[in-house]
């Protein structure tokens, strides 16, 4: 088994990247994107995940991230992708999707190569985990993740997109708390 994209240093923070079946675009409706924001609270309040940076974007999530002591950044991941793919699969169908009908189809044909009898499959496997080894990878991935929005042609300044935590970094009203680091 690979251990390249794996969290194997307990007390490491990790730039990781999770990302949706097929590179979805699901995180454009307000409910599922608020959805991962809460989820991601219930992981810092229950499961020990520190996040220094986060953005959403509509395929996927980066953070950069830490289990605190005492926890596993896997057991987080793993719990965090079972609970969010689980409760989105009841948005889609319980709440107005346009898309509901191909979204359906395109997370069920993702487990027809699973040999275990799972239904829905909204995540890619693994978690995709950078160990942050220096202060300029950590700063590299900060702005990478900060910027993500902006490449992307959501929105014009960083600070402006709802979902990333540089908001945070910017001091103004965010959607969740983070640890900020210091720029110096």
């Amino acid at each position: 088994m690979s251990t390249k994209y794996k969290a194997s240093n307990p007390d490491g923070a990790y730039f990781i990247t999770i990302t949706t079946v097929e590179w979805v675009d699901l995180f454009t409706r307000s409910n599922h994107k608020d959805l991962i924001i809460e989820s991601l609270k219930h992981c810092q309040k229950e499961k020990g995940l520190e996040i220094y940076a986060y953005v959403l974007m509509p395929s996927h999530l980066h953070m950069l991230c830490r289990a605190v002591e005492g926890f596993k950044l896997s057991d987080i991941m793993r719990d965090f992708k079972k609970y969010t793919a689980n409760m989105l699969i009841r948005q889609i169908k319980g709440e107005p999707e346009s898309r509901r009908e191909w979204l359906i189809e395109v997370f069920s044909k993702a487990c027809d190569h699973l040999k275990r009898g799972q239904e829905y499959k909204v995540w890619q496997d693994g978690y995709h985990a950078k160990e942050a080894f220096s202060n300029s990878f950590v700063f590299q991935k900060l702005n990478y993740i900060h910027q993500n929005p902006v490449e992307d042609g959501i929105v014009a300044r960083a600070e402006d997109y709802l979902y990333s935590s540089a908001r945070n970094y910017a001091d103004l009203e965010s959607r969740m708390e983070v640890v900020v680091i210091p720029s110096s």
